[in-house]
């Protein structure tokens, strides 16, 4: 596929400085964990007076169905995250493609998966997929959980296309006249050498993209897939509607995905830090 070049593109001006970005704190978590367990004491306490079952004991209690749940959240980000990045990287490609047709159909798919809500991009999944698939013989069948990976997927390709498109332009041009030079075709000089060089530059935007990517995974809840926040419905509704256990077992789930994020934005920042480039 044809590439336009890296000056064919008009660069930011360079006076315009970088908005800082955000640095988490180790005390960011601890406030966190202040925040849920204080409250959740409380209430534990006052449950414990009035003849109850406790809120941690109660928490104890359906933490490995929550897990399960909590587990699924992972796998559905883990199956979306690489189809949006597989799909995401010819996307890219096809940003700066020099058939224009290319451009405009690849600049069209990204700007509306782009400035799509995820939301309903779940539910165009839900209601236009089929239940199953046939191909030939086989029949293949299409679970709501698979609905919502592909839902999700949509808007990870999306961004993952502009994450492609500006570390390929971000490469130096004496990279791309150096292999000129070396008699490499378009496509050589793309998928050998341009690319491999863009891993760097792509890896932090990439992990950022995958940690919204988790958060949002709870959306699935909405459509009926089985994860976290549905079981957590459910252990609401088992336990008669309590109203004490609310704050305590969302908060519970809530720190769940605070330490698993977490390391991952500071992975991220790491990674900037490492493989800072002037360009």
């Amino acid at each position: 596929m044809e590439v336009l070049h890296r000056s064919a593109f008009r660069m930011p001006p360079a006076h315009l400085a970088p908005v800082p970005p955000v640095r988490l704190r180790a005390w960011f978590g601890l406030v966190l964990i202040a925040l849920i367990v204080l409250p959740a004491a409380f209430a534990d306490a006052a449950a414990t007076t009035a003849g109850r079952a406790g809120i941690f004991a109660t928490l104890a209690r359906w933490t490995p169905l929550l897990l399960r749940g909590f587990g699924f959240n992972i796998l559905i980000s883990f199956v979306a995250m690489t189809i949006g990045t597989a799909l995401g990287a010819f996307l890219g490609i096809g940003l700066i493609s020099l058939s224009r047709p290319i451009r405009q159909v690849s600049w069209t798919l990204t700007q509306f998966f782009r400035n799509a809500p995820w939301l309903v991009l779940l539910f165009f999944a839900m209601f236009m997929l089929p239940f199953q698939l046939r191909i030939g013989g086989l029949l293949i069948p299409l679970p709501d959980w698979m609905k919502a990976v592909i839902g999700l997927s949509l808007p990870v390709m999306a961004n993952v296309g502009e994450i492609v498109r500006g570390a390929v332009l971000s490469i130096p041009s004496g990279q791309w006249e150096a292999a000129e030079s070396l008699a490499f075709s378009r496509h050589q000089q793309i998928w050998t050498i341009i690319l491999p060089q863009c891993v760097k530059r792509m890896l932090p935007p990439w992990m950022n993209l995958y940690a919204i990517l988790t958060m949002s995974t709870v959306l699935a809840s909405i459509v009926g897939v089985n994860e976290v926040m549905t079981l957590a419905g459910q252990v609401e509704a088992a336990e008669g509607g309590r109203t004490d256990l609310l704050a305590p077992l969302y908060g519970w789930i809530l720190l769940w995905f605070f330490l698993y994020s977490y390391p991952i934005a500071r992975l991220t920042l790491w990674l900037e830090r490492r493989y800072h480039v002037e360009i």
